[in-house]
């Protein structure tokens, strides 16, 4: 996909802002987090696929085989068209879930200057403590971690235009993503 020629971004401008991070690093907490605190819509790639899925195959479950399918079968074009098609462009989004970099680039693309993408990360251990409830074993947790669909996930990193960790508290990480969102001329806006 050619790189946009990114046109510089007012403060008016609409900001979109992707989180990636390991399974438990808290992508959803922080896209939440700008949904509420200043109004950003929200997205996740997660909902775009479960509503995919249920067009194409309502009885399959294993959102996390699909989303392998759909990026092994060449079609994670057509997810991020999908999930760009439902956005407002005049309105910030928080878009949870990045982990390829076809995510990245279709919606750099698609956004241009307005993109940033942001990398949570936290240690294994505190991922799963956070995600206990879900799996049956750290094993079970490290299995998941390891699918093929999460693989190019710490390749993102040097792509974000910012790392913030999240093994402390929620506070610490919206503090974190309050200070973040200040450096991108968003201020206490709504």
């Amino acid at each position: 996909m050619p790189s946009p020629s990114p046109r510089p971004r007012s403060q008016a401008d609409a900001l979109f802002v992707g989180f990636t991070g390991r399974i438990g690093a808290g992508k959803t907490s922080a896209a939440n987090y700008l949904s509420s605190r200043y109004g950003f819509q929200y997205t996740r790639y997660s909902q775009v696929l479960r509503d995919w899925l249920a067009s194409e195959a309502p009885e399959r479950e294993g959102l996390q085989e699909f989303g392998w399918e759909v990026m092994a079968g060449g079609r994670q074009v057509e997810l991020n068209a999908r999930l760009i098609a439902g956005l407002n462009r005049s309105q910030s989004a928080a878009i949870d879930g990045l982990r390829h970099h076809i995510d990245f680039h279709s919606l750099s693309y698609a956004f241009g200057a307005s993109f940033r993408l942001v990398f949570l990360e936290a240690a294994a251990e505190a991922r799963f403590e956070r995600k206990r409830s879900r799996f049956s074993s750290y094993e079970a947790f490290l299995a998941a971690d390891s699918h093929p669909v999460e693989a190019q996930i710490d390749s993102l990193k040097p792509l974000a235009a910012a790392t913030i960790p999240t093994e402390e508290s929620l506070e610490s990480l919206y503090r974190r993503l309050d200070g973040w969102v200040a450096t991108c001329g968003m201020g206490n806006r709504t």
